[in-house]
């Protein structure tokens, strides 16, 4: 990465030196003049090694070097990107053309879109759009949505959002940076939410109607544990998803058991959720059993939310789902056990 870096360096020179050349005709500069921006063009190489086409653009990405060309830098004081100051090399700059790399902390929503050059001379404008980072996917919720459903979807740099359930585009109903509202479309069952920007899209983890748990148990027919300790469906202090967990208190080698309705997993690959421990005792462990104790599956468990998959292929490859019952593990008195975003892996 530092030889890719050096090499671009060296091709923004090369950049800078050629565009020079062919921008002063017969030597004549404009340096006492007012700067005028006449366009944006990336510098540089692509991580795969290819040049990139000095083609105009209006859509720049931070942390990559752009030529600013035009007219009239030589007194370059500052340079501003939606009114964020950018370092620039001086020696990145001549008459016609700036070489500057758009620093990653430049604003890009509520912003004013414009690059602004200032020299002794005067102050060019010139309208450019800085993309925000590819969205990042939290989670979604209700996984189990219905047609005309309100979901929130939890993330980041949602910015100008478009929002689709498999290929189906959802209406989005607000949206700041960080969430989005918007109404489940038809036939979304088995399929993956998708957030788009201006610089990429990004899925959720998991499909729609793949939830045991998102807030509520999903087709709950009875919950219980085995000592009568707290089993709470609706813990709001600690969460990973949504507005809830559960917490469930374990005495040593207590248990818990949880009914549904039974429904088909076929479509289904493994057995997901998130546990954190409310001890940090290394020993902390919880047994997942399946199958009317056939099947039994000891995980670690850990004070963070840690994220647990078991493929069905060790449970024995089941099609049909109706319970699921748990045991604490850990051989050191007990524990208190918080679970959340509960479901199925779609395969």
């Amino acid at each position: 990465m530092k030889n890719l870096k050096n090499v671009s360096l060296i091709a923004c020179l090369l950049f800078l030196i050629l565009f020079t050349s062919c921008s002063n005709d017969d030597n004549d500069s404009n340096g006492g003049n007012t700067p005028v921006i006449e366009s944006v063009m990336p510098s540089g190489y692509y991580e795969d090694g290819t040049i990139k086409s000095l083609e105009p653009v209006s859509i720049v990405d931070p942390k990559n070097y752009y030529i600013i060309h035009g007219k009239g830098f030589l007194t370059t004081k500052k340079v501003y990107f939606n009114d964020y100051d950018t370092y620039f090399r001086p020696t990145f700059v001549t008459d016609t053309d700036i070489v500057i790399l758009v620093d990653e902390k430049t604003p890009y929503a509520d912003a004013s879109n414009k690059i602004k050059v200032v020299t002794e001379k005067g102050t060019a404008e010139f309208d450019i759009t800085v993309a925000p980072p590819v969205p990042t996917f939290n989670w979604f919720n209700s996984e189990n949505a219905a047609e005309g459903d309100v979901v929130t979807i939890n993330g980041n740099y949602f910015l100008n959002p478009i929002v689709k359930v498999g290929t189906e585009n959802a209406t989005v109903l607000s949206s700041t940076l960080t969430q989005i509202t918007f109404k489940m479309p038809a036939n979304g069952n088995d399929k993956y939410v998708t957030v788009s920007n201006i610089s990429g899209t990004t899925p959720s983890s998991v499909g729609v109607g793949s939830a045991l748990y998102d807030d509520v148990l999903q087709g709950d027919t009875g919950h219980w544990t085995w000592s009568g300790n707290e089993f709470n469906t609706n813990y709001t202090t600690d969460k990973i998803q949504g507005d809830a967990s559960m917490k469930i208190v374990f005495n040593g080698w207590d248990g818990a058991d949880m009914k549904f309705n039974s429904r088909d997993v076929s479509k289904y690959k493994a057995f997901r959720v998130r546990v954190k421990s409310a001890s940090a005792n290394t020993n902390a462990s919880l047994t997942f059993v399946f199958g009317g104790w056939a099947y039994q599956v000891k995980r670690s468990l850990s004070s963070v939310w840690t994220y647990i998959e078991i493929p069905f292929s060790e449970i024995g490859n089941p099609t049909t789902f109706d319970q699921l019952t748990l045991q604490e593990s850990g051989n050191f008195g007990g524990n208190t056990i918080y679970m959340d975003d509960m479901g199925f892996v779609l395969k």
